[in-house]
Parts: structure tokens; sequence; C-alpha cells
């Protein structure tokens, strides 16, 4: 089973050297001439030790020499274009797997990225994958010139003397003996080294990202603990890697120095008994030094395959997450906004179980009007705006768009009709101009413009240093919640959807921020049908329709006005919050 899983990634990695198969051969190419050109050297030494000098042939000798010049200078090209073009076809293989894996994160549910740290996704797009392209780069071109020299240096040694080659030769399946032993110790130590740099990853990224908070708490030192606590199994971890590291190479190493033992030994006898000659006794140690490179390289390549290999089975585990499914047959471009749950249910599912949020929902909100939903937390008012887009996919019931069942319709056509206005703004490293026009990236500069001025937003812009090409930082960090937040509804102006989801739009902000933003979210509200989930109860009372949602389902629905009057869970928290008005 072990074996079929190892072929089946072998052939997998395989294919990614496909689209650069000619620098590849290239590549395997100056690596066999190189191995031919070491199996050169020791023969012309030999013969020069043996015949050249002792028979004053100056003409032979000068020769052999300018051979071993240009073998050299060969030799030197070669290793050159080893180095650049092969490296060039890992960095290449490294770019394909990265797009590869980016595009499949584009695809893949949101739940997954519920479950799964932003950091452990990020050190796979860059650790895994530059040890998966150094593999690429060295595993073959090493392990082919190993080989070659090997039996090149075997076959070479056998012409000195078959015997004293098998001798020294029977030293070398007790080291690849002694390498599977210890590939499985080694496998488990690599990937636990692999999961742990993925938790510090995580722990750095989350760190710096809620660096504000955590120094508005004091918490700086409760942030080096955690960090403290991965450190610690991240060097745990290395240094388990390192133990069976030491043992591999110590090992090995001996296994090399006493080859050296074996030949001087086997060879002194050899030529004390008169079965070899000085020049044949002095080509058979040069040869074992030729054949010790490789051996040594085999050793080297074996942590290198270990990395690689593990980087790989990372890279294949994301690759084999199943993306999101879109089996839509329907593709409108333009739809009219009536939208109906019935009976739905739906459970957020993770290692913990199975825990239901959503239980036999029904609601109709028709095209054009404005539907707020309210109500204690923990009742999935904003797990029910994320199912209208299918960010997440219901258990039971239906949802309809106009009378279409949303999973007959597909994700790009649904999505491209529903904006989403929500609490905690995302704004992307770039300009502002670049922000907005998420809404539409066919956008001219005058539709961003005429977006943001009716988001209210344009004479702030004009007034950064930049206008609309100003940076606005990671995350939006150089703006206000405000001015995050009207950048929102700008994209939501540009993208111009049938369907408005506000999911609490403007509860992060101040009272005077949040009047003036509502009057572009009443603006941004004019013939769509909007659902609302908010907690200011004050910003919905004009709602066509109130739904009180609680973890039980659906306590009252009415007007602001009939809601009042039922006394009821509804005229409680609006009390509540006007209290001391």
């Amino acid at each position: 089973m072990q074996k079929a899983k190892s072929k089946g990634l072998l052939r997998r990695f395989s294919r990614y050297y496909a689209p650069h198969k000619k620098l590849f051969i290239i590549d395997m190419a100056c690596a066999f001439l190189i191995s031919v050109f070491n199996l050169v050297y020791p023969y012309i030494t030999k013969e020069i030790i043996n015949n050249y000098v002792p028979n004053r042939l100056l003409e032979l000798l000068l020769a052999g020499a300018g051979a071993l010049l240009g073998l050299y200078i060969i030799k030197a090209v070669l290793n050159y274009v080893l180095q650049y073009w092969g490296h060039l076809v890992g960095v290449r293989m490294q770019a394909d797997m990265r797009r590869e894996l980016f595009l499949h994160l584009q695809k893949l549910p949101f739940s997954y990225f519920d479950e799964h740290k932003t950091g452990a996704i990020m050190s796979r797009l860059t650790n895994d994958l530059f040890e998966i392209s150094e593999l690429a780069h060295h595993g073959p071109e090493d392990v082919f010139l190993s080989l070659v020299t090997i039996i090149g240096a075997f076959i070479m040694l056998a012409t000195i003397d078959v015997y004293l080659a098998l001798i020294v030769f029977a030293f070398i399946p007790f080291m690849v003996i002694y390498a599977a032993f210890l590939r499985r110790k080694m496998k488990r130590v690599y990937k636990e080294v692999r999961v742990a740099q993925a938790e510090v990853n995580a722990d750095i990224e989350s760190a710096v990202s809620g660096m504000r908070v955590s120094r508005a708490y004091n918490a700086q030192e409760h942030e080096c603990g955690k960090f403290e606590k991965g450190n610690r199994f991240f060097v745990k971890s290395k240094g388990a890697q390192y133990k069976v590291m030491g043992e591999f190479h110590s090992t090995m190493t001996f296994f090399t120095d006493f080859l050296y033992f074996a030949v001087l030994l086997a060879g002194g006898l050899f030529f004390y008994f008169d079965k070899i000659d000085v020049g044949e006794f002095t080509a058979f140690v040069l040869y074992i030094s030729t054949l010790i490179t490789p051996v040594r390289t085999l050793i080297t390549i074996f942590d290198q395959i270990q990395e690689g290999a593990t980087g790989f089975k990372r890279f294949c585990e994301i690759m084999d997450t199943p993306a999101e499914t879109d089996d839509g047959k329907l593709s409108p471009e333009k739809l009219g906004g009536g939208i109906e749950f019935k009976n739905v249910s739906f459970s957020y599912k993770n290692e913990e179980g199975v825990h239901s949020v959503i239980r036999d929902f029904s609601l109709k909100i028709p095209a054009g009007k404005t539907v707020a939903l309210v109500g204690p937390s923990g009742g999935g008012k904003t797990t029910l705006c994320h199912l209208i887009p299918r960010f997440y996919e219901i258990d039971g019931g239906s949802i309809t768009v106009d009378g279409h069942d949303i999973r007959d319709l597909t994700r790009q056509s649904l999505r491209a009709n529903v904006g989403i206005v929500q609490q905690d703004v995302f704004l992307f490293n770039g300009t502002v101009r670049e922000n907005i026009a998420y809404g539409n990236f066919e956008a001219t500069d005058g539709q961003i413009e005429k977006a943001a001025r009716e988001a209210n937003i344009h004479d702030y812009i004009m007034g950064l240093p930049q206008g609309y090409d100003t940076n606005v930082g990671e995350r939006g960090v150089k703006l206000s919640g405000g001015q995050k937040q009207r950048i929102s509804i700008a994209r939501a102006f540009l993208k111009n959807p049938p369907i408005l989801i506000l999911d609490e739009a403007t509860s992060a902000l101040d009272n005077a921020t949040e009047m003036l933003i509502q009057e572009s979210l009443y603006k941004l509200s004019e013939g769509r049908t909007v659902l609302v989930v908010a907690h200011r109860l004050s910003t919905i009372k004009n709602a066509d329709e109130i739904v009180v949602v609680t973890p039980d389902g659906v306590e009252e629905r009415g007007t602001h006005e009939e809601l009042m009057q039922k006394n009821g869970l509804y005229k409680e928290l609006y009390e509540y919050q006007f209290r001391n008005l």
C-alpha cells in the first residue's frame, strides 16, 4: 500500500517536468557528460604513470595533459549549464505548482479556510514549494550523475582487477540497507518539522495582523508566550530531525571512510603480490575517490529527497481537497432579486463534530423589498447571509432566487448578482482605485469615481496625496473604519447588484460616522432586494419586514410598528437599547 502511494506521488511529481522537458534533457545530458569526464581522469592518469613517463613519450604526455585541460574547460561549461538551467527548471516547476495551488485555493469551499490557519497555508505556498523546487533540480540530476559514476567506476575498476572491484563494492549493499532502514523514521520526523514550521508561521501571521489589539490590551507577554510555545515545538521537532540526520550521516561517513580503508588494504596487498602495477594501483585509488563523491552525494540528496517528498505530499493534500462543486446549469445575466428560504437547515462540521446552526428556517423576501434580521447572537443571522451566495452548502430545504434553486445557478452568475457590505471590511494592499474596482474590474475611471461619489468618499479620496492612486496599506491600515466602510459601499455601487446583503455594516462605527454612512446605504438600497443584519435597531426601523431570529428559529416577524405592539422579544431588545435616552 505504501509503495503504491509512493509510486503514485512519483508519477504525479514527474508530470511537472513535462512543460520543461527540453531544459531537463539538456540538464541530464550535461550531468551524463560530467560523469563520463570524471571517469576519464583516472584512466589518463594511469596511462601517464605507466606508459608516457617511463617510456619518455613526451608528445603523448603533452597530448594527455592537453586532453585533461580540454576536459576541464568543457566540464566548467557543462557545470555552468547544470547550475543555471538546472536551477531554472526547478524554479519554473515551483512557479507552476504555486500557480496551480493558488488557483485551487481560489476554488476551495469556505469551510476549508475556517479549519486551516492562514500562516499554515502560506507555509505550503512558500517553504514547502521551495524544498520541492530544490528536489526538482538536484534530485534527478544528482541521482542520475551518481548512478552513472558508480556504474562507470565499477566497470573501470573491473577492467583493472575484477576481484578487487568486487571486494570494494561488497560494502555498498550494507549502505543501501541501512539507508532504507532509516527512511521511515526520517519521513515521520520531517513531516513533524513541516507541521511545526507551519504553526510558527501561523502564530507570526496572527501576531503581526493583531499587533494593534495586543498592544491595546498590553498582551505582548501573552503573544510572546504563545509564540514561544510554538517555537519550542519547532526546536524539539527540528532536534529530532537532526538526531536522525546525525545517525544517518555518521554511519554513512563511516561506510565511505571504510571504503578508503578497504581500497588501501586490498589494493596494497594486490600490488604487493604483483596482481596490479603502480599505475593501476594509482588509478584504482583515483576511481575510489571518484566513487566516493557520488556516494556522498546520494547521502546528501537523501535529506533533500525527504524534505522535497514531505513538501510535495503536503502540496498534494491541498490539491486533493475537493473544490467547490458547480453543477448549476443556469447562468442568468441579471436576476430580479426575489429570495425565498424553504425549510432550510444548516450545520457546521469540524473535528469536534456537527454543530447545528439553522433548523427548518423559512422566509420570503419579495424583489425590491428590505428585510432585516435581528435577535441575539448565535441565531444564525450571518450564516443565512452566507448561504445565499453559496459560501456554504445547506443540509436540507432550498433557497430560491426568482424561483430558481440557487444550486441550479452557476456560482459565478449567482455571486455576480449579490453585493455584500460587512462589518469587517477587508481592503487589499493596493490603491484606492484598485480596491473600489473589485466591484467591477472592467469599470472605467469615470465609473469608479461615480461609485465613490455615491458612497460619499470622493472628496476625501481627492484630498489624499495621490488621490485614487494612494496605497491603502495592508488590510487598509492607513484608513479609518468609516473610510474603509465607504470604499466597501463604493464597491457595491460599482457592482450594482439586484441583491444586497448588509451584515452589521455600521455596527463598528461611531454614531456620527454611522449617520453619514447610513445615508449612503439608503441610497445604495434603492431598487434592490436588501437583507440586513443589524444589532442597532434604529437603523432598520424602516425595513419592509423585520424578522427576529433566535437559536430556536424565527421568534417574531412584522414591521417595526407591528412588533412594538406585540410586546415580545423585539420590543424588549428595542427598549433595552434606548433605555437611557
